[in-house]
């Protein structure tokens, strides 16, 4: 299975200069968040398979405005030809927004997920908006990663583990790719292929 990912800014190779054919191949597409509810409206008019997403901090428009023709899997698992999605928007609480959250919010979220992550037998895929405690997150509080996805990680050793938050424009070391213990980890910014 091929799964467009993508997070914080418009690929302007997928919108400003759109062609149906490049979207060929592709089986699903994961939005990390930050991105115009137009912009994923755009692309799940012209795809075949389900756009699914969850919240960045900047998301507040979704309430007013969601991305038409789009899944939001923010807070619960999604099942897609057997691939099971866990899906966890939001970022660190560092000023007044509504998908922001301490990490006692962002573990009460989690907690809240036991029985379905039970029932699923866990999970395939972590979509996120922001990264991981200290793996691929920032030194600054908007930037921190959640210890709780790091608590995911741990327990059910998903195949990709996939966030945006942290732009790879910023510099500083931020990387596309690594891994952690059995889990791929993708930074979704703007956008990448992955293959389950």
């Amino acid at each position: 299975m091929k799964i467009l990912v993508l997070a914080d800014t418009e690929s302007l190779y997928l919108w400003d200069f759109f062609e149906k054919s490049k979207l060929e191949g592709i089986d699903l597409i994961l939005s990390c968040g930050d991105l115009h509810p137009h912009y994923l409206s755009f692309l799940a008019t012209f795809f075949q398979g389900p756009v699914l997403y969850v919240h960045g901090n900047h998301d507040d428009c979704y309430k007013e405005t969601p991305p038409e023709g789009c899944i939001c899997i923010d807070g619960r698992i999604y099942e897609h030809e057997g691939v099971r999605i866990l899906g966890l928007g939001g970022s660190m609480r560092y000023k007044k927004g509504e998908h922001q959250y301490t990490q006692w919010q962002m573990n009460h979220r989690i907690r809240k997920l036991f029985f379905p992550l039970w029932y699923r037998k866990g999970f395939d895929i972590l979509l996120t908006h922001s990264p991981a405690w200290q793996l691929n997150d920032g030194t600054d509080l908007p930037h921190t990663g959640f210890k709780g996805f790091r608590y995911l990680l741990d327990r059910y050793h998903p195949r990709y583990f996939v966030h945006g938050h942290v732009h790879l424009s910023y510099g500083g070391g931020s990387t596309r790719k690594c891994s952690y213990q059995d889990t791929t980890v993708i930074n979704a910014y703007e956008r990448y292929i992955i293959e389950i």
